[in-house]
């Protein structure tokens, strides 16, 4: 077993097993983090007694809250390298799961979040529990749905991506089955157990073998909330302007769209509207390489943002949970605004076509 105070790696009969270790900070991912999990994935990649990798989150409370504003708020602020340099590790590293040969089992029990879906959503074998809550909560700080969240969201049955991306709201177990974000659910008091289940497969075990054990240990989640209100998020959220939207929902008159309403009403303008633009792009874009890149360049712009540096001040540091956007209303942010955040970072992640 190989441990930092931030991961621990460990090899388990025939799984490899990495474990996020900041459970006080709900696994929040730090760049030394990302480095430890990506080397880790390259060396059970390459290791033959390895046949799959499990991915969970110590303690209780989440897998992984996604990463740490804090030190990308600071890094922002210093106009240090940092925030430039964890993001274009994560996003590889997010590509990398998407792509990874051996099945990638991960355990997303508790919060989800951010980061935390990036590398959760793009993995192969995706288990959620009871306890699971799932979002892409960025426009809430002055961000926006990143690490591939560009290229998942827009293939989430009907609008259901716009939905979460715009309001961030938390989804549970059979929400994120529904969109796409999830294979199976486990009750969490058995999480222990599937472990060591698949550490015992054996070497020639496939994915189809991970899959179907996993299935042996799953129970049906309980009623999607999306799913339930399909009919009514793909009505109001298939325009191409947040006013579009919030104008479609206030004929909508169920307590749903009031939620959604309110949500939005919290929310960056210039978030949302950039947010709605990205996973326009994104549904129309070839791969996740495609939209990570496009997201490397936004990101780059969130850093002389206004809207970052407060949402992050009223959540995180004064935590007053009272962000003064700028600008303060939808009708205000302007296409302008918007352009400079579809500036291709130089180099690019990843090579195009």
């Amino acid at each position: 077993m190989d441990s930092t105070d931030e991961v621990i790696i460990e090899r388990r009969g025939s799984a490899g097993i990495i474990r996020l270790n900041r459970p006080k900070a709900l696994n929040s991912l730090t760049l030394l983090m990302v480095r430890a999990i990506a080397s880790a994935l390259e060396d059970f990649a390459a290791d033959p007694a390895v046949a799959s990798v499990i991915v969970m989150g110590e303690g209780e409370r989440g897998f992984c809250a996604g990463g740490d504003i804090r030190l990308l708020h600071q890094s922002g602020k210093e106009g240090s390298d940092g925030a430039e340099t964890f993001w274009r590790e994560e996003f590889r590293l997010n590509h990398a799961i998407s792509r990874y040969s051996k099945p990638y089992v991960v355990l997303m029990d508790g919060i989800t979040m951010g980061g935390g879906v990036g590398l959760s959503a793009h993995g192969s074998h995706r288990v959620v529990t009871e306890r699971t809550r799932l979002a892409m909560p960025e426009t809430g700080i002055g961000y926006f749905p990143d690490v591939g969240a560009t290229w998942l969201l827009p293939r989430a049955p009907g609008e259901a991506g716009t939905w979460m991306g715009l309001t961030g709201l938390a989804i549970g177990a059979a929400d994120a089955i529904h969109a796409g974000f999830a294979d199976h659910c486990v009750p969490s008091s058995e999480l222990p157990a599937l472990v060591d289940a698949v550490a015992s497969l054996p070497l020639s075990a496939s994915a189809a073998d991970v899959h179907a054990l996993i299935k042996t240990m799953a129970t049906e989640a309980s009623e999607s909330r999306l799913a339930a209100n399909r009919d009514m998020i793909d009505r109001a959220f298939f325009g191409d302007t947040v006013e579009g939207i919030l104008q479609s929902l206030a004929s909508e008159p169920s307590e749903f769209a009031a939620e959604a309403v309110g949500a939005l009403a919290s929310r960056s303008p210039t978030s949302l509207k950039l947010t709605l633009q990205l996973l326009r792009a994104g549904r129309a874009s070839a791969d996740l390489a495609e939209c990570l890149n496009r997201e490397l360049g936004a990101c780059m712009g969130i850093l002389y943002n206004h809207d970052f540096y407060e949402g992050v001040r009223a959540a995180v540091i004064d935590k007053d949970r009272n962000p003064k956007w700028s600008p303060a209303s939808l009708s205000e942010v302007t296409s302008g605004d918007i352009d400079r955040f579809f500036i291709a970072a130089q180099p690019p992640l990843f090579a195009t076509q």
